[in-house]
Parts: C-alpha cells; structure tokens; sequence
C-alpha cells in the first residue's frame, strides 16, 4: 500500500519549462567512439604512428604526409543494432514486472567517412620532401537503438508515480491555459491535462494527486487496485562528425608533422514512450464530478506518454601531431587535440493521453517545444602510438589515448551562471580520466591482398560508479590494384553492453522512507555490428 505522503516540488519548480541540463549530458555530446575508412577500423584504429591511410588523419595529422600520392576515398557503412531487455528482480524476489524477455533490431546506413588528401613532391633527397593538404570528414560517435520492454504489474504505475512527484504543486495551476509558461513543470502538466493524475486532498505544501491507475481506500492508503499491462520503450538516433582541414610535412622521410582544423557537428533525436492498460477496466474505478457537484463514475482502460527530445550542434577544435621513423621498422607517433567549443540547441516536447470506458472522460494533452542554447566545452585528447613493420609483409601498431572528462564545462547565459557553475563542480566531483587502448595488425600475403584484424578497449570516466569496459573486436580484407583504385572493407562488433534502469521511479515508501514497494527496474543488453567499405583511388 502507498501511504500518503508529500514532496515538495522545489526542484521541479527551478526548472520551470526548461529542460534542464545535466552532467551527463556534457559526456553524452564529448565522448568519442571513432569510425573511420574501414581499414582503420579493421585495424582497431591505431593509426597514431602509422599515418598514410585518409582515416588516420582524426588521430594523428601528421599521417597524412607519409604517402608520397594523392587520394581520395569514401566509406558507405550498415550498423546492426539489437536490444534484448527483461525486469531485474528486486532483492532475488520473484520478479513481478517486465516479466517478458524481449528482443528488438534496427539497422542503418551511413558514410562515416569521407575525404581526399593533395601530395605535393618538392624533389629534394633531404629536408622538406613533400606537403599533403587535405580534408576529410570522419565519424566520431553514433547513437542508434531501439529499446522495447513489456510485461504486466500489479503493485506499481508509472502514473502513480507521478502522483507522488507532483504532490505538492496546485492543481489550478496545472490546469490553467498558460500553465507551460506559467513557471509549471511541463511534465506535470501534460500529466494532469490528460487525465493521468488528479487532486484528491490538500496539505500545508499544497495538492496531493492520486493516479487514474490507484485505488484511495478508506484507511488513507493507496494502491494499484488490478493487473496492468506495461510496456516501455526508447529509440535513439544520432551521429557526430568531424571535419578536418588538414596540412601535414614530411622531412627527410624521418619526421612528420601535422596540423589540422576541426568543425564538430552533432545531432541527436531520443524519444521515450510508456503505455499502460488496464487488464479489466472495472477494477480501476475513477469519479468524475461537474461543476455542479455530479458525480459519474467511469474505468480506466489505457493511458500513453511520450518524451521527445533532440539535439542539434556544432563546435571546433585544434590538433598537433607528429609521427617519427628511426629505424628497424620502428615508428612513434604522437598528438594532442585542444578541448572542443560546441554550441549545443535543445528542443524537447511532452505528450500524454488517458482512456477511459466512456469516451467523454477522454483526455490528451501535448506541450509546446521547449528549446534552450548553451555552449560546451569538452576535454583535451593526447595520444600516443607504437608500431612495428616488416617490409612490406606485415604491420603491428598500438595505440593508447586519454582524456580528462573532469575538465569538461558549461557555459550559459549570465542568468544562468550560477547554474552553469553547479554542474561544472558535479562534473569535477563525478568525472575523471578515461582511457583508450587500440591495437591493430596487417598481413600481406600478396602483394594486393591484406589481411586485418584490430582490438579496442575504453575505460567508463565515471568516478562514482563501479568501472566498466567499452570493448569491440574487428576483422578486415583489403584490395590494391595495379593502377590506382584500391578497396578495404572491415566488420566490428561492439561486446555486449548491459544497462539497468527504471522507467518511473520509487515512489512506494514506508515511515522511516524506506523503499517499501520497489517500481521496476530493465535491464538492457546492447550489442553492435558495423560494417564498413571503403572505395578509393590514389594518384
């Protein structure tokens, strides 16, 4: 049972109609996981010291200037994305929620790479031999999933969940035709227009609301009265670029420098939705009043809630590179990219719906767009690479990588400094170092033949939460011919990943606020295939 309690709404008051920004979001539009030609990608991207490849390009800029040609080449790819989620039992109970093990796929096609690089020959034997000048443009990260969850349950609602978060504000105000505006939480809102929450009494801090889905009983509590049928679900989309205007020397075919010039653009759409209905309508009884005192009495039958929120940015940054041959095969590269400056535009939109048995007692309600600009500023980035080549038979490379997620910053209007300021001291107390291992191996058994395979690993900067491990295994076949075309193409599989989550949150408390009834929580595994193929030609 869910005694009756309340929350002051502070919180939810500050943030008005705006969406407010949060750490993670600052990682969400910084953190990389890069594509590139599919050679470097079969190869685990560790191209730090061995450049001549377009690809290499995002992580040394001084690789341009180790082929002694002009190129050109783009890379059409296909990601498969599958999803696979069920309820996590609370505490080794039985679990009761999310009880189905579903499965869900999306696939889609991209060009991850492309770009062209111009080699200018000076014929001297020493000294400056040669300058690239190039452009490319290279994938930097991508999101795409499509998450579906579904089961049924009969102790927790997501609308009685959100009862209890809007206890505390007025319902007038909710009502009211100006309420998005009118310094209310847009989520409560659509939640109260569209017939999800309701009053039911009044304390010293203002309203308490009651769900459509829970029962009021004569003792003060409240409960969810009959079985409903849940279903939750997320779909994501988005990419960021990079585009590179690169200049690279080489001297002596000893010492290789490079620098480049960085846009970033970024979108990213997510929308989240939650369904819930009842298995029979006649436990979940609900009165209605007029403004004349009448009652009616109408049953619930199902509701619908819709979160959209997408993202539009841009931004620039610096890199320096350098990459040196000594010797024996050995060669060492270097570079270090300046914190990126992106402006991020926000927009975000609510939507919910309930039915009842009659249809008079129907209600939806939509917000309007909200939107919201700020700027923000992600870590440097230094790498560090090693490889070994035999000839013209085989290459062996490594390549280790870091950035300080703990430097990064928001910035916003003077009006919201102050805010501004708090997330910046939340980033430095739960962000720090991660870290990026790449390795990567070619084999030529023929002279127009490659063979590829790589490895990566990326450390979580997380500092308040257990360390996990962003790993993904890659394979590759290249192709030269005698004249100028030459293809490559690579498959990388991302390992599975799990997350755990909870579509509304506890809300079920005992009087010492204990978590008495917990609501539930998904676990999500992901799992990824790209595939990748790159067309090129060399002149």
């Amino acid at each position: 049972m869910k005694s009756t309690f309340t929350i002051i709404a502070t919180a939810l008051l500050a943030a008005a109609y705006a969406n407010a920004q949060t750490a993670a979001d600052a990682f969400l539009f910084s953190e990389n996981n890069y594509e590139g030609t599919a050679r470097t990608v079969a190869m685990g991207n560790a191209f730090t010291a061995l450049g001549g490849d377009i690809g290499s390009v995002t992580f040394n800029p001084a690789g341009t200037a180790v082929a002694k040609y002009s190129q050109f080449s783009f890379t059409p790819g296909l990601t498969f994305s599958s999803n696979t989620t069920q309820g996590v039992p609370y505490n080794g109970e039985e679990l009761t929620y999310f009880q189905r093990q579903m499965k869900s796929s999306t696939t889609a096609l991209n060009l991850p790479q492309l770009g062209m690089v111009m080699n200018w020959n000076t014929n001297r034997t020493s000294g400056l031999k040669n300058v690239s000048f190039g452009f490319t443009v290279n994938k930097t990260n991508s999101w795409n999933e499509d998450v579906y969850a579904s089961g049924t349950n009969s102790k927790t609602s997501f609308m009685g969940a959100m009862a209890a978060g809007a206890s505390g504000l007025i319902a007038d105000n909710l009502a009211s035709e100006d309420a998005f505006f009118n310094n209310q939480p847009w989520r409560d809102v659509v939640g109260y227009q569209s017939g999800m929450i309701s009053p039911y009494a009044t304390d010293e801090y203002g309203d308490l609301f009651i769900g459509a889905s829970e029962a009021l009983y004569d003792n003060g509590d409240i409960a969810v009265p009959g079985k409903l049928a849940q279903t939750y679900g997320r779909y994501v989309q988005g990419d960021k670029f990079e585009y590179l205007f690169n200049a690279a020397a080489n001297f002596s075919d000893f010492v290789y420098v490079g620098a480049s010039f960085g846009l970033v653009s970024l979108t990213y759409d997510y929308l989240e939705y939650f369904k819930e209905a009842a298995e029979d309508p006649h436990d979940f009884e609900n009165v209605f009043s007029d403004a004349q005192g009448n009652e009616y009495t109408a049953y619930f039958k199902d509701m619908r809630f819709k979160y959209n929120y997408e993202v539009d940015g841009s931004g620039y940054f610096g890199k320096l590179g350098i990459l040196v041959t000594p010797g024996a095969g050995i060669r060492i590269g270097a570079a270090i990219q300046t914190p990126s400056v992106m402006n991020i535009y926000e927009q975000w939109c609510y939507y919910g719906a309930t039915v009842f048995t009659d249809s008079q007692f129907n209600a939806e309600s939509t917000s309007p767009w909200g939107d919201y600009s700020y700027t923000v500023i992600s870590p440097y980035r230094a790498n560090l690479g090693l490889a070994y080549t035999i000839g013209n038979l085989a290459v062996v490379s490594a390549d280790y990588e870091f950035a300080d997620y703990g430097q990064m910053k928001f910035k916003m209007d003077a009006e919201e400094r102050y805010y501004a300021e708090k997330l910046n001291k939340q980033i430095k107390s739960e962000y720090g170092l991660s870290h990026m291992f790449r390795a990567g191996v070619e084999v030529k058994p023929m002279r127009v033949l490659a063979v590829r395979a790589g490895y990566n690993l990326t450390t979580s900067p997380e500092k308040n939460l257990p360390v996990t491990l962003r790993q993904n295994v890659s394979f590759g076949l290249g192709y030269v011919s005698d004249k100028s075309f030459f293809a490559d193409v690579a498959c990388r599989y991302a390992f599975t990943t799990s997350e755990r989550f909870m579509p509304y949150s506890d809300y079920i408390f005992d009087a010492d606020d204990n978590i008495e009834v917990p609501s539930p929580e998904i676990r999500n595994d992901h799992s990824l295939w790209k595939v990748l193929l790159t067309l090129g030609w060399r002149f």
